[in-house]
């Protein structure tokens, strides 16, 4: 699949989380294990007696699985508690000397498994909100040029101008006369606005799995409101709006935002 054929060319960006399993579930997946036969539906069977279980990322476990990789980073969950998880990822950031694509996969996993939106990221990262929506949008590289941004061959700057195209043959050309001749990321910037202009490059056909919302200026509003991430789903005559709420408090929280005149602190809503 696409995410497969990523890693293979880029690896993995962002680590899985996993915990160590209690002893005494080792002990017993190990024991039906060795009593199952080969047409045994057992529950313990399979990955059960491993060392570790698996909490985030199983996509790009799958994904690496498929690629052929034997072993792929990983952070051993230590705490019960997804705040202090979130606090320690949020470290790591800070922490490690990660490279523009590390970096946008990092934003996407806490932004995915942890409910953040974009400004309440900035706030934690300490970037404004415009850096996190312009490192995110590395992730919509091909794979060919991510490979070149996460060897650092290729600027973010550079990288970002390449987004202006849409035909992802063209951004990998391009690409690579960057490389060979040294562009600057303003003359990038000329060469992509000359192509657009020219009608050189292609418009980016239109599929049934587009969401025109996505990074939209509504969307981006409606988090900004409402604190929290938002999504927005369907097409531009209908759709869904879904509002994600942390605790019974967040759920008040934006209820009272959506129906000021039922703000009472005693009201019910349930």
């Amino acid at each position: 699949n696409e995410l497969s054929a990523s890693i293979k060319e880029v690896g993995v960006l962002q680590p899985i989380v996993v915990r160590k399993r209690p002893a005494s579930q080792i002990a017993a997946a190990k024991a039906a294990k060795h009593d199952e036969t080969e047409s045994s539906t057992n529950p313990f069977a399979g990955h059960l007696d491993s060392p570790y279980e698996l909490i985030m990322g199983e996509r790009r476990w799958r994904a690496s699985q498929l690629a052929g990789l034997e072993t792929i980073p990983a952070i051993v969950k230590t705490t019960a508690d997804d705040d202090m998880l979130r606090d320690a990822l949020l470290e790591n950031l800070h922490r490690v000397a990660l490279n523009p694509l590390e970096e946008a996969a990092a934003y996407q996993q806490m932004i995915e498994e942890f409910g953040l939106t974009q400004v309440q990221l900035s706030k934690s990262v300490s970037k404004s909100r415009p850096q996190i929506a312009n490192t995110l949008r590395l992730l919509n590289l091909p794979a060919s040029v991510q490979k070149r941004v996460a060897a650092g061959v290729l600027s973010s700057g550079h990288a970002r101008a390449l987004l202006g195209l849409s035909d992802p043959e063209e951004m990998d050309k391009l690409a690579s006369r960057i490389i060979a001749e040294g562009l600057s990321v303003r003359s990038t910037e000329e060469i992509v606005a000359m192509k657009i202009a020219s009608g050189e490059q292609p418009k980016k056909p239109k599929t049934s799995k587009t969401n025109p919302w996505v990074g939209s200026a509504i969307q981006q509003s409606l988090e900004n409101h409402f604190d929290t991430k938002v999504s927005i789903k369907g097409s531009t005559k209908h759709g869904r709006i879904e509002i994600v709420f942390s605790s019974p408090e967040d759920m008040d929280r934006i209820l009272q935002l959506l129906v000021p005149s039922q703000g009472d602190a005693d009201s019910k809503w349930v």
